[in-house]
């Protein structure tokens, strides 16, 4: 009997010690532990942006940031898992552990700051209107009286620009930026507005290039920060990527790689933790 005693005893430490293994690299797997893939949010359909293009490739300068990022983490980009991250969705992406980081055009603010820590930021950008590229009676915001204004359905946009600079301003809402875009290009709207980023990423599209212009109004501060769960460590490693890819080079030139086509007026690379109001 003690030779079976043995064994028994032998098999049981040897699946204690593979249960013990199998879960070790479960909880290896995050970015903060060391694991060999690390999972980000993102937007799917952004271009210039978060672009999934229909290859399966990720494009923008969202990915760019946080593909830089993600190496400074010690992560390969083969090693990035990319999840789509919709705007309602951010908070609880993060707040559940889905995802590692968000980069996704994820202003910053007090209401979110309560939810989830910021990284960055790592762009300012600004409210803005497109308009087609041969029109020129739209040169100031109050232009906008009295002409089709376009943005998506749900969006604040446009409503700020009704409310706060052209109260006579016809709301156009559809489904989709894409959709105000084929509008504009169609004369069906006179005027497209959301974030000057998001507008440039548009306009910046092979198909796109020379038929809209910006308007450069900055009708609003648009802190873009990068989202990560309520007191990670990955904060404070996030923003010294992100002090590295502005002192190298890299950030100007995601800009001009995913914006220059729309000439777009960048403001210069933002300092770590400087929001402007």
């Amino acid at each position: 009997m003690k030779p079976l005693k043995a064994t028994v005893a032998a098999a049981t430490a040897v699946v204690l010690a593979l249960t013990a293994a199998a879960c070790g690299s479960d909880d290896g797997g995050g970015a903060g532990d060391g694991g060999d893939k690390i999972t980000v949010g993102i937007k799917f359909d952004q271009p210039g942006l978060g672009l999934k293009t229909p290859d399966g490739k990720y494009t923008g300068f969202d990915i760019d940031v946080a593909t830089y990022v993600a190496k400074e983490l010690g992560f390969e980009p083969g090693d990035i898992e990319w999840k789509e991250a919709k705007s309602a969705d951010r908070e609880t992406l993060l707040q559940r552990g889905d995802v590692d980081f968000i980069a996704a055009t994820y202003s910053i603010n007090d209401e979110r700051a309560k939810k989830v820590d910021f990284a960055g930021p790592y762009l300012l950008a600004h409210q803005d209107v497109l308009v087609r590229a041969d029109d020129n009676s739209i040169k100031r915001p109050e232009d906008l009286n009295n002409k089709k204004l376009c943005s998506v359905t749900g969006s604040t946009s446009a409503q700020n620009v009704k409310d706060r600079i052209a109260p006579k301003a016809q709301l156009q809402e559809y489904g989709g930026y894409s959709e105000c875009l084929t509008g504009l290009e169609n004369r069906a709207v006179d005027a497209l507005t959301t974030d000057d980023s998001i507008l440039a990423g548009y306009a910046a599209q092979p198909e796109h290039q020379g038929k809209f212009k910006l308007g450069g109004f900055k009708l609003s501060n648009e802190n873009y920060g990068i989202g990560v769960q309520k007191g990670s460590d990955l904060k404070n490693r996030i923003n010294t990527a992100l002090e590295k890819m502005v002192s190298d080079g890299s950030w100007d030139e995601a800009v001009k790689k995913n914006f220059g086509p729309a000439n777009y007026k960048n403001e210069p690379a933002p300092k770590i933790g400087n929001i402007v109001k």
